[in-house]
């Protein structure tokens, strides 16, 4: 059975059919339909199943805020649970299936859950599964797991790629109705760069479908007159299918676009996730009808009568012959004239209200014959699986049924909520409208920056303006001040649109509340139509104590569906103040929280999946490194040689031939993955002095300085060297792993805490290859290259110095982790391969030899270095690792610093850095926990301390290790012993943690 109507139909093409399946039954629609109106139009009422009770849902309304219509798209490799019907462009194949039923969408075993309703109340589960404990693991966690979410999560890995992208605008303005169209334009006019987006495909809103004029045209002219002036401005970029997500501060938002669903078959991305950085953004997000609440007000066949009168007006697609529109307020009527000029029968209008005289719309339809019932309202909707009829009540009376009027349809209109979900996602202010019945937001109060400003606007509907005029109005101030507060001249316009006249207020909705006189209700009547939440249970939750609306919300689950109770909200509140007896505005409101409307995990992930989740980091040198016998390991993203093997050798003997001949001859090493921070600004100084637990300020220029990095915490989070490059700039080399969390680390202190300080952080990791040249012949290697003195005298330990080194461009440091004379050279990255090679080359007689990551290792531990990562944990304070030289007494602050005075952190009885020697000279294990004698509290034996690093050295010929040991450093010779997951039990004396060179000779020469 078709419903399409033989006018209506604005945005169809009915020359272009399409074929879809719902269900595995074969349906047609034409190009321009919604999935809903598709659905509606072969007269499938019922699109799924609710969460809870399992009874027939129909659609509601016919924008993002339905909360019934969600079904699953798709196949394998293109499966999306939880689509909504209403956002789902119609396309030729689209299959779906509707949710959370079985066997059937008509017949459905849960629905099992509607007879046994009084058992589940608000809140039964957390009365029903305390006891017995014993039944949680197999008779609750079973049931609780089988039932949880709706849809089904995709099995198949996705086919469709995604992606992330970045813009930057003085003003984006979210909403594509003539109140964002006239905000864009008169900000546009002005000269700011415009980005205005629109989350459906069409431009205008809901002016085109609810009539009127402006400026003496029709609203769709005037539409297509705006947005072809705003294709012309080169300041203005516009956007359709992209949603306004979140708002956040200083102007950053994030939106939504949808660019393939509608077309699957094209290539590119599906979505985009927008990370827009906005001077100003200006909301222009329109108003949601609210549903009422009367008893069967979730059969399918009743509908919000704006979305009645969309589905008519843009899809020629009727809900039924027979609608019956229950209301209370003026805007409403619109639907009523809508349908009667359509060729649908409206056999009655019930209005709430008793009004003195007929206003315009109320005397329209009253001409077109429609029957008006003034001071009724609906007692109940007859029907199970589609509506059959209503039974009429006095408004102000005891609910006692009156007559009954069979129809297929009902209509309900409680009023409009202005969208203020993004003016509220940063902190923006609601006040209460009495006359309205809606939470607008308090324009007084705006979100601001950190100048102090307002940096959110909202413009038409979204302000609580419901007039076209005021609309209008609202808008063009919108833009104004915006302009206006971003220093943009504005030129005169004589197109602005002009302020309400007076005399036609008749002309404005009168706007009441939706539970203004309640009828008493002795069936079910739905406030939140995807979560099952009744008024009565929103009663139950105030009479149980819940008195806080937050506290209402999780006890019933109430707007905590996937619409976040875009229709239930107002309603809910309403129901819970005449349940304490309160008004609205001192029950408060719920928080709204991003994203608006929900969007794909896919799009927040963008390109990282697959291959790319963690995109392989690579140095300049990562080809040579390859060709040249290198075995890998992970650091981080990055893919450091961990040894050279020779041919016929095995990885442990390449290790130690690279450890003998870097302390007797020549090493390299690819040292560019470690982090490279330059910190640069007047405070400069003052912020790594916070940063590092040592002095950075007084460091002289061309000089360097080992530093330690703690958490608020106080534990060591990170160490590396400092360089004084000028008076205003430093650079700070961080471990590679630690490279991007540590720029992160300083970027959130400058943006949260010291926001008004002089400093700019710039990561150049990736800018430039660093190479170490190690070894007893390293200046020699140096000197053959020619170009700069890199003498003990001219370059002495912990300076640096820049110069040309074979004609390449160096930034040369005398710096050391292997306790050998050593230089690490710095050269940008495109130099990084010539420059490694020229090394070979001059240290070809020198015996030169590239070495990995183990033996770097190696040596350090045979120096006492410490390697974060190995002898920190999360848990770990620098004086836990003798490292207390490293603790400024001139400051009196530092990040750390405090935490690390409590009293478990200054406890002398925690476990500190030792070295270890196996009392046979074998390796002990890695991680292995030393025991002690006696048990602890629980019955287990008394750990006494753990292994950190542990490895052969070559340089000993022996095992060597660190260790955090209880009282470590007072035990010095004592042995203890750790047993190993071998079965064997490992002996070893604690030593001092420098097993080589301890006065640092080599690497002073």
């Amino acid at each position: 059975m078709s419903t399409r109507l033989a006018t209506g139909g604005r945005l169809l093409n009915t020359d272009q059919p399409l074929n879809f399946t719902f269900n595995g039954k074969q349906m047609r629609g034409y190009a321009g339909d919604t999935l809903a109106s598709a659905l509606l139009a072969n007269d499938q009422m019922m699109v799924g199943r609710s969460f809870k009770y399992h009874r027939p849902r129909g659609l509601v309304a016919s924008g993002a805020e339905e909360p019934n219509g969600l079904v699953n798209l798709g196949a394998e490799g293109r499966f999306e649970p939880n689509a909504r019907v209403t956002t789902t462009e119609l396309f030729d194949g689209l299959t779906a299936t509707s949710q959370n039923h079985w066997p059937s969408l008509d017949f459905d075993v849960g629905a099992i859950n509607a007879r046994l309703s009084r058992f589940l109340p608000a809140g039964f589960y957390y009365k029903m599964f305390m006891y017995p404990q014993a039944a949680w693991k197999h008779v609750y966690e079973p049931i609780i797991r089988k039932s949880a979410g709706l849809g089904k999560a995709p099995q198949a890995r996705d086919d469709d790629t995604y992606e992330h992208y970045y813009a930057f605008c003085d003003v984006l303005v979210i909403g594509g109705g003539v109140a964002g169209l006239v905000a864009a334009r008169t900000a546009a006019r002005a000269g700011a760069r415009v980005l205005l987006i629109e989350q459906t495909e069409h431009w205008g809103g809901r002016a085109p479908v609810d009539g009127g004029s402006i400026d003496g045209q029709p609203v769709d002219n005037f539409v297509e007159e705006i947005l072809s002036e705003l294709k012309s401005l080169e300041n203005v970029t516009l956007r359709t299918r992209t949603m306004g997500a979140g708002v956040y501060d200083h102007g950053y938002v994030t939106c939504y676009e949808r660019l393939r669903d509608h077309a699957p078959d094209t290539p590119g991305p599906r979505h985009r996730l927008w990370r827009v950085r906005a001077g100003h953004v200006i909301t222009a997000t329109g108003a949601l009808e609210r549903p009422l609440s009367f008893a069967g007000n979730d059969i399918p066949g009743v509908m919000l009568a704006s979305a009645m009168r969309d589905y008519v007006v843009n899809y020629g697609v009727s809900t039924g012959d027979r609608t019956v529109l229950v209301t209370n307020n003026d805007n409403a009527y619109l639907t009523a004239i809508t349908l009667k000029h359509a060729g649908l029968d409206v056999p009655a209008i019930l209005d709430a209200r008793v009004l003195a005289q007929d206003s315009e719309l109320v005397a329209q339809a009253r001409a077109l014959g429609i029957r008006i019932m003034m001071g009724h309202a609906v007692s109940s909707v007859k029907g199970g699986k589609r509506v059959t009829g209503v039974a009429v009540c006095s408004q102000a009376g005891e609910g006692a049924v009156l007559e009954e009027i069979p129809c297929d349809a009902v209509a309900m209109s409680g009023g409009w909520s202005p969208v203020v979900h993004l003016w509220s996602h940063c902190g923006g202010k609601l006040v209460w409208d009495t006359e309205k019945a809606c939470f607008s937001p308090d324009v007084d109060n705006p979100p601001k920056g950190a100048d102090g400003l307002g940096f959110v606007t909202t413009a038409g509907a979204a302000s609580g303006m419901f007039p076209l005029d005021d609309v209008l109005c609202d808008a063009h101030a919108a833009g104004d001040g915006v302009a206006t507060t971003l220093d943009f001249k504005l030129p005169k316009d004589d197109t602005a649109p002009k302020a309400a006249r007076r005399e036609e207020a008749a002309l404005m909705p009168v706007w009441m509340m939706p539970h203004g006189a309640s009828v008493k209700l002795r069936e079910k009547a739905w406030l939140d139509y995807q979560n099952d939440v009744k008024v009565s249970d929103v009663r139950l939750a105030a009479q149980e104590g819940f008195v806080s609306v937050e506290h209402t919300k999780r006890y019933t689950t109430l707007g905590m569906a996937t619409d976040q109770g875009k229709l239930s909200n107002i309603n809910g509140l309403a129901t819970l103040a005449g349940a304490l007896d309160a008004d609205i505005p001192s029950v408060g409101t719920t928080t709204f929280r991003p994203p608006y409307h929900p969007i794909s995990m896919a799009a927040i992930g963008g390109e990282a999946r697959g291959d790319v989740f963690q995109p392989i980091r690579r140095t300049p040198l990562h080809d040579w490194h390859e060709a040249n016998g290198a075995e890998f390991e992970p650091v981080g993203q990055w893919r450091r040689p961990y040894a050279f093997k020779r041919s016929g050798e095995s990885t442990h003997d390449a290790v130690m031939r690279e450890v003998t001949n870097t302390r007797q001859s020549l090493g390299l090493l690819d040292a560019s993955t470690l982090g490279k921070l330059l910190v640069k600004g007047p405070d400069a100084g003052k912020f790594l002095d916070m940063l590092y637990t040592n002095m950075m300020s007084n460091l002289k220029v061309g000089k360097c300085r080992y530093g330690l990095m703690c958490s608020e915490n106080g534990f060591l989070i990170d160490d590396g060297v400092v360089a004084r490059i000028d008076e205003d700039t430093w650079l700070c080399h961080t471990t590679t792993g630690g490279a991007d969390s540590i720029h992160a680390h300083m970027e959130e202190w400058l943006q949260t805490e010291w926001w008004e300080w002089k400093v700019h952080v710039a990561n150049l990791t990736e800018q430039y290859a660093q190479i170490a040249v190690v070894g007893p012949n390293a200046r020699t290697a140096l000197e053959n290259l020619g170009g700069m003195d890199v003498s003990k005298e001219a370059l002495g330990f912990m300076e640096w110095a820049d110069g040309t080194l074979g004609g390449f461009p160096v930034r040369v440091y005398r710096i050391s982790f292997s306790g050998e004379l050593s230089y690490e050279i710095a050269v940008e990255a495109s130099h990084g391969r010539a420059f490694w090679d020229a090394l070979m080359v001059v240290g070809a007689d020198l015996g030169v030899m590239p070495y990995g990551t183990e033996c770097l290792h190696i040596m350090r531990a045979e120096k006492g270095f410490i390697m974060i990562g190995d002898e920190t944990d999360g848990t770990v304070i620098p004086q836990d690792l003798g490292l207390h030289w490293a603790l400024s007494k001139k400051k009196d602050d530092y990040l750390g610093k405090r935490a690390q005075e409590r009293s478990h952190m200054a406890d002398p009885n925690r476990w500190k850095l030792v070295g270890l020697q196996t009392v046979d000279g074998s390796t002990l294990p890695d991680g292995a926990y030393a025991v002690g004698t006696g048990t602890n509290d629980n019955s287990q034996r008394n750990m006494i301390g753990r292994v950190t690093s542990t490895y052969h050295s070559p340089t000993l010929d022996r095992g060597i290790a660190m260790g955090l040991v209880h009282n470590g450093p007072d035990r010095m010779g004592e042995v203890i012993d750790f047993p190993g997951t071998d079965g064997k039990t490992y002996s070893a004396r604690i030593v001092d943690p420098v097993f080589y060179d301890k006065e640092g000779e080599k690497q002073n020469v």
